[in-house]
């Protein structure tokens, strides 16, 4: 039976990781520009439509993979590769995939695929390998919150931080996504292995 017990390490951890993954600060200027495009973004409702997504593969991801036959471990480093690239686009300042937005974005194209995406949903598979549901779910939950308020102060945060507090933070985190992926690639290549 999993441990449901909670950790403010872990939950530290995985609301980092998924605040990494995510990255809505570094997605402000592609935020203000959708804005721009629709008039207006409905934070709450973007928000609310993201965490939907993210729970619901947390709990059903897991079921997909046993229908089609792929085991966590092998997922798990499948989503190593997707995270490293991540990681890639973050520190090199390119676009290894991208989603075309048409003018007329709305609310759900911002909550999928940008917030709530393939990136997004590979990392909690993973992530499931390393923690419990519980952890999960309150990293989802804090992520979630702190994508309301960017989403409502995006021109404040954008003005604020500027264009190289912005460059910054995504250096620090493609950092972090980096070592992130390596472990996630080395502890799963070693059961996968055994099996």
């Amino acid at each position: 039976m999993e441990n449901f017990s909670l950790n403010f390490k872990d939950i530290l951890s995985v609301s980092m990781i998924l605040f990494a993954v995510i990255d809505i600060v570094g997605a402000i200027p592609v935020v203000i520009d959708i804005r721009n495009k629709t008039g207006h973004i409905k934070a709450f409702r973007t928000a609310l439509i993201s965490m939907i997504i993210m729970v619901v593969f947390l709990f059903l991801g897991e079921g997909i993979l046993h229908i089609i036959g792929i085991d966590k471990p092998s997922f798990a480093i499948a989503g190593s590769f997707v995270i490293f690239f991540i990681a890639m686009e973050l520190l090199l300042g390119i676009r290894i995939y991208r989603d075309n937005i048409p003018a007329t974005a709305s609310i759900v194209p911002l909550a999928f695929p940008m917030i709530a995406g393939t990136g997004t949903m590979t990392t909690l598979l993973s992530l499931r390998s390393q923690f419990n549901i519980p952890t999960i779910l309150i990293g989802i939950v804090l992520n979630v919150i702190f994508i309301y308020f960017v989403l409502r102060l995006v021109r404040q945060i954008e003005h604020l931080l500027g264009p190289a507090g912005i460059s910054v933070l995504r250096k620090i985190f493609g950092v972090v996504l980096l070592a992130i992926a390596i472990k996630l690639f080395l502890t799963n290549i070693k059961i996968a292995l055994h099996y």
